[in-house]
């Protein structure tokens, strides 16, 4: 396990207060950035280049708490490895459709745009190009659980932290719903098709 030396000469936390030459001191800050640090190493799987990133857009002042949640986000969306064409330019048009039809407001060319046409393309390839019966479910779905993510950090953070909470949130955030959705699908395919004996 990396140390907090470590996470200091990767500018990934700030130096602690020096009582002695070989020694620092590190306070609640300290232990805040630490915890946010791990929780991006450990559940949400970042590189410790990807995590810098992150915490250079969530200590950069000058940018609205809007600009920098989408900074983040984008950081943390999975990059895809697709040969150019083999459906991208359908699966991106259906993309954008949904964004436009249900009025979402997304900044053309986000790497979730991306991210989403490449696995719509990839669907398609497998035969299951069907799929898109059900992405407008999948829609609500993900409208609902981005209000109560904000809705949850506007009630329980203080305005410093909401940056910071919201990352945290986001890369926890989905770890809990795939698990969710795991268990949800067991519970369906039990009621749905019986228990294998």
């Amino acid at each position: 396990m990396p140390t907090i030396k470590f996470y200091v000469r990767e500018g990934l936390l700030p130096p602690g207060e020096l009582t002695s030459p070989n020694q620092a001191s590190y306070g609640e800050a300290h232990a805040q950035r630490l915890r946010l640090i791990r929780a991006l190493l450990d559940v949400g799987g970042l590189s410790v280049a990807g995590i810098r990133e992150v915490i250079v857009a969530v200590d950069d002042p000058e940018r609205s708490v809007h600009k920098v949640l989408g900074e983040a986000a984008s950081r943390m969306v999975p990059r895809y490895e697709r040969e150019p064409g083999a459906g991208m330019e359908e699966a991106r048009e259906k993309v954008a459709a949904l964004i436009s039809a249900r009025g979402w407001r997304v900044d053309e060319g986000a790497p979730a745009m991306e991210a989403l046409a490449t696995a719509l393309a990839a669907l398609e390839d497998v035969g299951h190009g069907g799929f898109d019966e059900v992405l407008g479910t999948y829609a609500d779905a993900a409208e609902r659980v981005a209000r109560a993510d904000l809705d949850y950090v506007a009630h329980h953070v203080a305005r410093e932290e909401l940056v910071e909470s919201v990352v945290v949130g986001t890369v926890i955030g989905d770890a809990i719903f795939s698990a969710l959705r795991r268990l949800a699908q067991t519970d369906a395919s039990d009621r749905a098709f019986g228990r294998a004996t």
